[in-house]
């Protein structure tokens, strides 16, 4: 695929020049209120403008005026100003606006920054572009960007909410165009020391405790018989490594759950290295029945700011554990502490062989490299025929270059983004699997009983199918009940069950055979709606249905925080015990689904999740991967990681991106493309990896008539260069052992 570092712009985004308002004016008149009230009014509510307010207490931080929203009887109630005509598509804007609240006894509520999209099609969308937790004390700033990908027939940009009775007071509301920021800079690692432990004692040597103290008056002393190897996580990214001394911290009288083992590290700490945590933990008590399995946290308090890093689930008076996560500071912290906690208050807390240290991961990609070559590859043989023999001193030059590599690798994509043709060309160009961020979702095809929207997601099916793009359907059901839509949870059990049903009737029926997968019912480990109201054996009742409906598409799991370590509910070993009692319900699972919403990842951490799941023999898709970083480099850095860990390992079978273009993405800090089409340092990242991902070969027919080379699974060119002329062919490497033979005759030449 070609490397493209920008995307091409078509004529009406491309010259500035042709945009009406130069590129500091703002699309919104009248932003300060010197105009009083002109082109502003309220959305479902009154409108009005103040000098001051609650007897001179509440004056305009900047000119002379505010305006207020107020009578409001609904959250959505605000002011509003059409903003149609003075926007141009395909351009980021950014929001500024000074706010505060009054009224109602509130001291505190969200005001939120909101689109109302009419389309072209009438097709009505609202596009959140920022919030911000407003008081009635001061002033606040809310700012935001937005970016529309179409033509739409009207805009409203407007404020809401606060809770009914809440006056939304504006000092002012202000919207330009966004300029690109100039990306930071690669950090510079001077003395990174990778694989050095940056805790001091972590194996309490001499029976000393010293420089640890305790958070609370718990007590620290020194125990022997912890484990003498390091945590295999620790040990995968190490390698070989000295024992361990044997020596654990024992922590008790405990009597909250934050009492532990502290310790103070800022000083040692490298910002934007990527950091791996790892210990033996193990959980003692005078008497253990009844007590349910604890969780242990190894976390940060970063300038008193709670970091995650890594947990897992004990149980009491059981074996040693292995604790393993990540982190990585990206701002300079005054004060970072490392502490351990969690279990219960009476319940004692063994610490041995902490490790914090740095870890080298261009190292483990290089590593990776070696294993792609023997899971990703397969020798090819191409054997010809036909040669002229009288032309012995003219030899036949053979160049292979793979075209597409067969590997799965798509991205999300929402209604909007399918508007922006510079959004589709890179799409469709680099991607050759698909998935639906919301309109395949229960709340987007019926958020009104019986009021079905599937335009859609055919819209979008019809862009996947036409450019020969595979499709995931996401998802069927959603477990988490914030999720589900107000009718459906207002319904008793028989009336659920029945909608259940059709749910799975109207959507397998009508997109039978072109969805390639299904999300049965996302999330299991994180939400339990419909099993808490249809029973334990709903779950499995959904996957058979689906499958009858549609034997063609696999079914799967999905869920987060399965790979990093940083949840105990969806832990790998939890995540296999839901599966395998699914089956044994006789679902028909094909698949599970890894999400991949992932921080600061690292390679041994990741791996080791694969290596748990992979024993049940299902093919593993991270299914909604994305990283987030506000240095491009590092977020590309990230990427390649996750990358080359899935394409490395035998498996996983496949990788969607959770998007790639700006503002198109649920997370900050983790697009590939801006939002007017520049491919930023991540993205660049990301095509190279692609690009590596390309088999290419080059030489002569040797003394057998052969060619032979060793090439990625995909689609490949072959160039002949004979004596009288030359040959093109194609020809397909799909998946196997042994060698690849393939017969290319040249004699019709």
């Amino acid at each position: 695929m070609e490397k493209n570092t920008k995307v091409t712009l078509s004529n009406d985004a491309e010259d500035d020049n042709h945009h009406t308002n130069k590129e500091q004016d703002s699309i919104i008149l009248n932003p300060n209120f010197e105009d009083g009230l002109k082109n502003w009014n309220g959305r479902g509510c009154k409108a009005v403008l103040h000098e001051s307010m609650d007897g001179g207490k509440i004056v305009p931080l900047s000119g002379h005026v505010f305006a207020a929203a107020t009578e409001r009887k609904a959250a959505w109630n605000g002011i509003q100003q059409e903003i149609s005509g003075r926007f141009q598509r395909k351009r980021v804007y950014e929001v500024t606006s000074v706010v505060r609240i009054f009224g109602n006894n509130a001291t505190s509520a969200t005001v939120q920054a909101t689109l109302w999209v009419l389309n072209a099609n009438q097709r009505e969308q609202y596009i959140a572009i920022a919030n911000v937790q407003a008081g009635n004390n001061d002033w606040v700033e809310l700012k935001g960007k937005f970016l529309i990908h179409g033509s739409p027939s009207r805009v409203i940009l407007y404020l809401e909410g606060p809770p009914p009775g809440t006056d939304i007071l504006v000092n002012t509301l202000d919207v330009k165009h966004a300029r690109r920021n100039r990306p930071s800079p690669p950090p510079f690692y001077e003395n990174p020391g990778f694989g050095i432990n940056i805790v001091e004692n972590s194996e309490v040597g001499d029976g000393e405790t010293q420089p640890w103290f305790t958070l609370g008056n718990c007590k620290l002393s020194v125990g022997q018989g912890a484990p003498r190897t390091l945590p295999p996580m620790a040990r995968e990214t190490l390698g070989s490594h000295k024992p361990l001394g044997g020596s654990y911290i024992l922590v008790t009288n405990r009597s909250q759950t934050w009492m532990g083992p502290a310790q103070m590290i800022a000083d040692k700490i490298k910002l934007f290295l990527t950091y791996q945590i790892s210990a033996w933990v193990k959980l003692s008590v005078g008497a253990s029945s009844g007590i349910s399995p604890q969780n242990v946290n190894i976390a940060l308090s970063v300038d008193n700011q709670w970091v995650n890093g890594g947990q897992v689930e004990v149980s009491v008076g059981e074996t040693w554990h292995e604790l393993g996560g990540s982190f990585r500071l990206e701002k300079q912290p005054q004060n970072v502490m490392v502490y351990v906690q969690g279990p219960a208050a009476g319940i004692n807390l063994m610490i041995a062989g902490l490790q914090i240290f740095p870890v080298d991961r261009r190292e483990r990609i290089r590593c990776l490299k070696k294993q792609v070559d023997e899971v990703r590859k397969r020798d090819i043989i191409l054997k010809f025929s036909g040669l002229d023999e009288s032309c012995d001193l003219f030899p036949y030059i053979v160049k292979v270059k793979q075209t597409h590599n067969s590997f799965p690798v798509g991205t999300c994509i929402n209604r909007t983004d399918i508007d922006n043709e510079d959004f589709v060309d890179f799409f469709t160009k680099n991607f050759n699997w698909a998935v639906f961020g919301n309109e395949l979702k229960w709340y987007w095809t019926e958020a009104e009983r019986g009021k079905l929207n599937y335009q859609d997601a055919d819209d979008m099916l019809d862009l996947c199918i036409g450019n020969n793009i595979n499709v995931r359907g996401h998802c069927i059901f959603w477990e988490v009940e914030s999720t589900v839509q107000p009718w459906v949870r207002q319904l008793n059990k028989t009336e659920l069950m029945n909608a259940v049903q059709k749910r799975l009737t109207d959507i397998l029926t009508r997109y039978k055979g072109k969805f390639k997968h299904y999300d049965v019912n996302n999330e299991m480990l994180h939400g339990s709606f419909y099993q808490d109201r249809l029973g334990k054996g709903v779950r499995a009742l959904m996957f058979n249905i689906a499958h009858k409906l549609d034997p063609s598409a696999l079914l799967f799991v999905n869920d987060y925080h399965v790979e990093d370590g940083d949840d105990t509910r969806s832990s790998p070993e939890k995540y296999s015990r839901l599966i395998l009692e699914l089956e044994a319900q006789g679902a028909a699972i094909g698949g599970i689904g890894i999400q991949g919403h992932i921080d600061s990842p690292v390679g041994a951490i990741v791996c080791s999740a694969l290596d748990n799941l992979s024993v049940l023999g299902h093919p593993i898709w991270f299914t909604e991967l994305d990283v987030s970083s506000r240095n491009e480099f590092v977020r590309g850095e990230d990427l390649e990681v996750m990358l080359w860990e899935a394409f490395a390992h035998p498996a996983v079978e496949g990788i969607i991106l959770w998007g790639f273009w700006e503002l198109s993405m649920s997370r900050e800090n983790s697009n590939l493309v801006e939002g007017e089409g520049e491919v930023n340092e991540a993205g660049k990242r990301f095509l190279d990896v692609k690009q590596e991902w390309l088999s290419h070969a080059y030489g002569i027919i040797n003394n057998e008539s052969e060619f032979i080379f060793r090439g990625y699974h995909g689609t490949y060119a072959v160039e002949v260069c004979t004596p009288a002329g030359i040959v093109l062919k194609t020809f397909v490497v799909e998946k196997g052992e042994s060698p690849l033979f393939l017969s290319i005759d040249l004699s019709y030449l």
